[in-house]
């Protein structure tokens, strides 16, 4: 079977190599976003699956606009290829794309279909607090991930996983469920689903508010917004940005779920108090500060003050002669 792969992030670096080893199955070319400048130095830098296509002498095409560039479009068809697969490639493919391929274009897609439909349905997964997430595979068509669903896959969600774990879980399935569906859907032993799209969930671009801490919000609220955008929410401590890179949301409902946390259930009832949202009203040894929200406690477990590298909430407290009574502020952008 010959594909030509679309990706750009690590997201789609499993699959591109789980493609790469089987024996059915010749990579002819890799489609991915242009290099981009990064750093202190402003350097161009090529994405991780060109990084990998490179490495394995595939032919690597990077239009600005895949859906409008004529010589993309003609190495597309000159290709001759298959089968196009796209996973977390990051431009829209026009109809005219997905009409090339004879068996069509496949998408891996991290969420359990047609929940979280969009560009980050991991991250706003863990946001709404789901227990369970997965991969669907699906035929593109040209709508946004409304496309019929061929095999799905599941996992579970910690509940102190943030989005970089499940993202690396995903991808690992994902790659799995990519290779199991091109064989089955060559020999024809799947029967594609539609989608139910009064069930479709949205998983939109994330903006700069989206990070910003409201200490109004309850705990488990600002626990599941903290490990849904890591490492990226912010919070405002004397003046300053500091961000909040891990939480746990402690409380009776949470003890099951936190063994690990179970001997800070003394602690943080003595804690109680009349505190109001965002202030310390303790600070747990070798853990670190736990904040009053609007709805029950949170230790603050990892920060990166601005400039900083990240540290533990421990090290903060100490480093910053914390005291019980201070105030994290919601903070502007």
């Amino acid at each position: 079977m010959k594909v030509v792969f679309f990706g750009t992030p690590d997201f789609a670096v499993p699959t591109l190599k789980k493609l790469l080893q089987h024996p059915a199955i010749e990579v002819a070319a890799v489609v991915t976003q242009p290099d981009k400048r990064r750093g202190r130095g402003n350097q161009l830098n090529p994405s991780p699956i060109k990084t990998v296509a490179l490495q394995h002498d595939i032919p690597v095409w990077q239009p600005q606009r895949v859906k409008k560039d004529i010589e993309a479009l003609q190495q597309l068809r000159q290709s001759q290829a298959d089968i196009f697969v796209v996973v977390a490639y990051g431009q829209i493919l026009s109809q005219e794309i997905l009409d090339m391929p004879r068996l069509g274009c496949i998408n891996v897609h991290g969420s359990i279909l047609p929940k979280y439909r969009g560009a980050a349905p991991i991250q706003w997964c863990l946001y709404h607090g789901e227990a369970e997430t997965g991969i669907t595979t699906m035929l593109m068509d040209a709508g946004m991930d409304t496309g019929a669903m061929l095999l799905k896959a599941y996992t579970p969600i910690n509940l102190l996983d943030n989005a970089q774990d499940v993202a690396q879980r995903l991808a690992e399935i994902g790659a799995d469920l990519l290779i199991e569906t091109l064989l089955k859907w060559e020999r024809q032993e799947i029967q594609p689903i539609p989608q139910d799209d009064a069930q479709a969930t949205y998983a939109p671009l994330i903006k700069k508010q989206d990070y910003i801490l409201d200490w109004s919000k309850p705990a488990i609220a600002l626990h599941n917004q903290v490990r849904g955008f890591f490492p990226n929410c912010v919070t405002s401590f004397r003046e300053e940005s500091l961000k909040v890179i891990a939480t746990v949301s402690l409380g009776a409902a949470y003890w099951s779920l936190l063994p690990e946390f179970n001997f800070l259930e003394d602690h943080t009832l003595s804690s109680l108090s009349m505190a109001v949202p965002g202030e310390v009203v303790s600070i747990a040894k070798g853990m670190g500060p736990i904040v009053q929200t609007g709805e029950g406690l949170l230790l603050i477990q990892q920060v990166q003050l601005a400039g900083k590298r990240p540290q533990s909430g421990w090290d903060f407290a100490n480093g910053s002669r914390l005291t019980v009574g201070e105030k994290l502020q919601t903070t502007a952008i």
